[in-house]
């Protein structure tokens, strides 16, 4: 019922009654008042004027599952929804409840990781009550080589409820890397649990910077969060509801044809990589081209100065600017 008044109020530019709030949920004036009541102990500041009602004042940055869930508007992506305070990793709490019997969608969200993990096994930098992040889980029914191409779905999710949220403009450095302005805002790593030709689950690991504002000195010159780049302060539940709503729209776009051909376009008008020179660090030798977009595989399509196009899959090859990170 928390994330029921909350959305309710957050509607309402006045005041909500209490009877109001009694009559739609069905419960007694007490009820309501008791969960006010915790509300303001979760750190929202509610107003209470006799023979008015309830009003929400301001926004706050507050992240809990009452706040997320009362800003979700989604099918099924982030319905079941499990909040950590603090967790060893996202990623690791999604695969329990996957392999526990959790549905397709359920979402993990944690205030602090304390073993948060990026690609090739680095650590991820997880402070708390600072950033985003969380883990989305899928039971997918697809073939496993498809699998990596939900990473560039999550991706194009994160950079558009970013720019709905917070006004600014985002790019995605192929293949997964939301940047602003030519520096990192989001690590994605997506893990699976297969066999020859079945999957068992999918989960999808999403780190965002969100108000954090002083990086180590290996990714300072690289990494950037929402408030340095906004400004100000940032809510972070709004895009966490966002990304949800947005992954569904594109994720269900991709099921169609079990490929990115309905979402290519997207993804390249965001590609900032797109016409620029590009080295590919692959183990098998390193070459340099122009980037032309991907392919419908999600593969990026690089042209050699002999006018050849190479398919570059993500895998263990990294691509990089010619002069730097992008």
């Amino acid at each position: 019922m928390k994330a029921e008044i909350l959305t309710l109020l957050r509607e309402k530019d006045g005041y909500v009654s209490g009877q109001e709030l009694c009559n739609r949920f069905g419960v007694s004036r007490t009820a309501v008042w008791k969960a006010i009541n915790q509300l303001k102990e979760s750190g929202y500041e509610i107003e209470a004027v006799p023979n008015k009602g309830y009003h929400l004042v301001g926004q706050q940055d507050i992240l809990n599952k009452n706040e997320i869930e009362s800003r979700m508007n989604t099918t099924w992506a982030g319905r079941e929804l499990y909040y950590f305070d603090s967790t060893g990793s996202t990623n690791l709490d999604v695969k329990r409840l996957l392999e526990e019997g959790a549905k397709e969608g359920v979402l993990a969200v944690a205030g602090e990781q304390t073993q948060g993990r990026g690609r090739r096994g680095r650590s991820w930098q997880s402070p708390p009550d600072t950033n985003i992040y969380m883990t989305l889980g899928l039971r997918p029914d697809f073939q496993p080589d498809l699998a990596p191409m939900v990473t560039l779905i999550d991706a194009m999710a994160v950079a558009e409820a970013v720019e709905e949220t917070c006004g600014l403009k985002t790019q995605i450095k192929w293949p997964n890397d939301v940047v602003i302005g030519g520096k990192k805002i989001c690590g994605i790593l997506t893990e699976m649990s297969a066999e020859t030709g079945y999957i068992h689950y999918v989960v999808i690991g999403t780190g965002i910077n969100v108000n954090i504002t002083k990086f180590p000195d290996e990714i300072k010159e690289t990494a950037t969060s929402l408030c340095i780049e906004k400004g100000e302060s940032v809510l972070r539940a709004p895009i966490v509801a966002k990304t949800m709503e947005h992954f569904e729209r594109y994720y269900e776009r991709f099921i169609q044809t079990k490929d990115l051909s309905l979402l290519m376009e997207d993804y390249n008008r965001r590609l900032v990589n797109k016409d620029a020179r590009v080295k590919v660090l692959d183990p098998k030798g390193e070459f340099e081209g122009t980037a032309r977009g991907i392919d419908k595989k999600g593969q990026l399509l690089v042209q050699r100065q002999d006018g050849s196009m190479e398919e570059v899959y993500a895998g263990e090859v990294s691509v990089r600017g010619v002069y730097g990170y992008v």
